[in-house]
């Protein structure tokens, strides 16, 4: 156990630092994306343009040596641009399949929200179930498989909302926001002759990040942190300001990350503390605030930590190997 959970340590450490070479001052958001990436889960980026988004998700995809594509949303985008299309081949008289750019390790979906419904759910199958159907066809994605969508918060006109089923398969949101003086200052010294991200070497090979995805599912969740997860949770659905609480689906969001984070920090179970660090990046952009308080500008996140605060927090006991 020991071992493996020196594995994970050593592929978040290696990765961290290496993207640290592109991404500057923003070591908890990278290691909130590499957390998405170990649990298998998605993750959503809400943010302003211009904050390295794009250049986060090139960063974690060249240190793992995954493959990447970039899908640039729009108004005008149809299902088939992002799933792939069948083509008529007129030498073999046959139809071939041509995958379109969900078909890599890394997706990162720009904008998602400035394309149609439609074009949007053309991403729900290979979020869910790490498969694609074009014309009654099924094809798996490849492995590992994640998705990095950005949307912003700011501009709405001509966007298209997404739909509570489609937040609720990501399995965190973060937000990186605007730098400080002293780590723009950095940034531009980096930019001055070139970008880093040409030099940005593979750091960890597919398979070590595999191996360590396995590992984090051999770490202990005692019953009462189990209990924790799940009273917090019910909280968020019986909440006063709370129109549409977190789903079962943000349990597991939260029990993995948990783990993750365990594994991360080197321990091979998981503490309550775990649990409320992630609490608001996997169960905030689940929860719908209802009208009366939204006048009020409640937000989800005064909501989780309300939960926190009176959602009693389990003792410990012996672990009985």
């Amino acid at each position: 156990m020991k071992n493996a959970m020196e594995l994970v340590q050593s592929v978040a450490n290696r990765v961290t630092e290496n993207v640290r070479r592109v991404i500057v001052g923003k070591d908890e958001e990278v290691r909130m994306t590499l957390l998405a990436m170990l649990c298998e889960g998605h993750l959503l980026i809400e943010d302003v343009p211009g904050v390295g988004k794009t250049m986060l998700a090139r960063a974690l995809a060249l240190s793992v040596g995954c493959t990447f594509r970039r899908i640039q949303f729009t108004p005008d985008m149809l299902p088939t641009d992002v799933t792939g299309v069948n083509i008529y081949n007129q030498k073999t008289q046959q139809f071939e399949f041509r995958p379109g750019p969900v078909f890599a390790q890394i997706v990162l979906t720009d904008e998602i929200n400035r394309a149609t419904p439609k074009t949007q759910s053309a991403l729900l199958e290979a979020m869910e179930e790490r498969q694609v159907t074009v014309d009654g066809e099924t094809y798996p994605v490849p492995h590992p498989f994640l998705v990095l969508a950005t949307q912003n918060p700011i501009e709405y006109e001509g966007t298209f909302p997404l739909p509570e089923a489609q937040v609720d398969r990501f399995m965190l949101r973060i937000h990186l926001g605007y730098p400080s003086k002293q780590n723009e200052i950095e940034m531009l010294n980096r930019q001055s002759d070139h970008h880093p991200i040409h030099d940005l070497q593979q750091v960890v090979s597919a398979e070590e990040l595999i191996a360590a995805q396995r590992a984090i599912r051999s770490v202990y969740v005692d019953d009462l942190v189990k209990s924790y997860i799940v009273d917090l949770v019910t909280t968020t659905r019986d909440h006063p300001d709370v129109y549409l609480g977190a789903s079962p689906r943000g349990s597991l969001a939260l029990f993995h990350a948990a783990r993750a984070w365990a594994a991360i920090n080197g321990r091979d179970y998981v503490l309550p503390d775990d649990v409320k660090r992630l609490a608001e990046p996997t169960l905030a952009h689940r929860l719908i605030v209802n009208p009366s308080a939204r006048i009020k500008n409640v937000t989800p996140q005064q909501v989780i930590e309300d939960a926190l605060q009176h959602t009693p927090v389990p003792g410990a006991r012996v672990r009985v190997r």
